[in-house]
């Protein structure tokens, strides 16, 4: 991967994309950070997930020589192309296999390929990338759903980001293997079975309060369901399907054999088996959706890593505000599951965050660790929905645990520890968590922890006194001028203690001034 971002266009780029189902590669060049062309693509049958989603959960020796054997043949290809920069990552079937991380290794050691295992909540990330340009949302709410091979990612989505996200077991290759099994006279005895077992699939009430309008949908099973009822496309390439024809569709699969599937509708090998219980989810969360239709736009997990490469490689400005709307939004909807106190949470990470931007020049740290305070200062108490008494270690259970979209989990556990350091203890490398970060890390926890230490303090009566606040260091102190209602004593007192740790990590004494009182 690169360490310089280039600066020119037209840029050629991969994505390698280790499914459950299959390996997939895609070349493609870049006139601008929004428009590409699609060079070179292929999709090589290896099927992890036959191996892992069974009681076992491991790659066999065969697996792993095919699937490392697809990598090495995928290398190949792109340095015969020339290409410098690509982003590989591996889903559900490598990151529950119990070898997974023997695969990893040995893919790296044979093929040079780095792969990069994600959670489902970075999946539902990179495909509303994909779908962002290519869906014209406008200012409404949508449900976006993405089925793999071995899970089944639901979320709530606007165009600004992620609201709401969860990854379910339910994947089509999954679900084949879960069933293969089961002794049954005909296809239809198999869908009853899927249909009763998808029941288990539910969206939160809490769903129904942002009012999605819709439903998209994204994965190579609902293209192939658009394309077999002739759903109608748009110029942007998104087919619409009536949930009349997906049924229809569905029952005509139903009477098929696989091999009828394969020799009468053309399905490939390894589509006509899993097709059958990909619809049935399908149907499932439309069913729950409210949904009459389901938008398929064609793009899914390969492009949205496209999309994320070039605008990390570009530095696209953008991107990083949509990132953060996207972690902000998600966050809330965290801590409201857990009922957590909103006003302060949010006053509290306002705080912060200026506290961060006005002493930039300080700390010297960049968005990344911003990114993490803001998800920190957010979800700081939200250990409470256990227990007041040591509700900042319970806070860091919660969050190391979550999912949250648009952050890495190395992201995540930093901002748990974040949370974690709001109160009482101060890092320390002999802490769980804390003692996995490499030097540079525990720095960047460290400096915003104190930064959050501060914000928290000066809301320390949780009815926002404070309005705003200026910083400014002046020779060995850090000056912070309050614009403040009423009395700051217990803010004042609060802060002479949290701001210990602010204290001892920059040398400086900090010293309140109150810019104006309001009465």
């Amino acid at each position: 991967m690169p360490t310089q971002p280039p600066t020119t266009f037209p840029l050629r780029l991969a994505v390698v994309d280790v499914g459950s189902n299959a390996i997939r590669y895609a070349v493609a060049e870049f006139s601008d950070p929004d428009h590409y062309t699609e060079i070179e693509a292929e999709r090589i049958a290896v099927r992890l997930g036959r191996d892992v989603f069974t009681r076992e959960r491991t790659l066999s020796e065969v697996t792993l020589e095919l699937g490392t054997a697809a990598l090495v043949q995928i290398r190949r290809r792109l340095d015969d192309l020339g290409i410098p920069h690509y982003r590989a990552v591996a889903t559900s079937a490598v990151r529950e296999s119990r070898n997974g991380g023997e695969f990893v290794d040995r893919v790296r050691r044979e093929s040079g390929i780095h792969l990069e295992t994600i959670s489902g909540s970075e999946e539902a990330r990179l495909v509303w990338l994909a779908i962002r340009r290519r869906v014209r949302m406008g200012s409404s709410r949508w449900v976006l759903m993405d089925l793999g091979g071995g899970s089944v990612e639901i979320s709530v989505v606007d165009r600004d980001g992620i609201l709401w996200s969860e990854s379910h077991t339910l994947g089509s290759v999954r679900l084949l293997q879960r069933f293969q099994e089961e002794e049954m006279t005909d296809e239809d005895d198999f869908r009853t079975l899927l249909e009763r077992y998808v029941q288990v699939l539910k969206m939160p009430r809490a769903v129904a309060k942002w009012s999605p309008v819709g439903i998209i949908a994204t994965g190579g099973n609902i293209e192939a369901l658009a394309k077999l009822a002739d759903a109608p496309q748009d110029s942007d390439g998104v087919r619409t399907l009536p949930m009349e024809d997906l049924r229809a569709t569905l029952d005509r699969l139903v009477d098929l054999t696989e091999q009828e599937r394969i020799d009468r509708l053309g399905l490939r090998v390894d589509r006509a088996d899993v097709i059958v219980p990909a619809a049935v989810v399908y149907e499932r969360v439309a069913e729950l959706a409210g949904a009459n239709e389901i938008l398929v736009p064609g793009v899914g997990v390969r492009e949205g890593v496209l999309m994320d490469l070039v605008d990390d490689l570009t530095d696209h400005s953008a991107h990083a505000g949509r990132s953060e709307r996207g972690i902000y939004a998600a966050a809330v909807a965290l801590g409201r599951r857990f009922r957590f106190d909103e006003a302060h949470a949010r006053q509290v990470a306002e705080l912060s965050l200026s506290l961060f931007d006005q002493l930039h020049e300080l700390h010297d740290l960049g968005a990344r660790a911003r990114r993490i305070l803001m998800t920190g200062a957010l979800l700081h108490d939200i250990g409470q929905f256990i227990s007041y008494r040591r509700h900042h270690k319970h806070s860091w259970y919660i969050i190391s645990n979550a999912d949250l979209p648009e952050l890495s989990p190395r992201e995540l556990e930093m901002a748990a520890l974040v949370a974690r350091y709001h109160r009482r203890a101060e890092p320390n490398p002999s802490h769980p968590g804390f003692d996995a970060l490499d030097e540079e890390e525990q720095e960047l926890v460290t400096k915003v922890s104190s930064l959050l230490r501060v914000a928290d303090a000066l809301d320390r009566e949780h009815v926002a006194r404070v309005q705003a606040l200026s910083a400014e260091v002046a020779g060995d102190t850090l000056i912070l001028r309050l614009d403040a209602r009423g009395d700051l004593a217990l803010e004042s007192w609060a802060l002479r203690k949290k701001g210990r740790l602010f204290e001892r990590v920059f040398g400086l004494s900090i010293r309140v001034r109150h810019a104006r009182e309001i009465d």
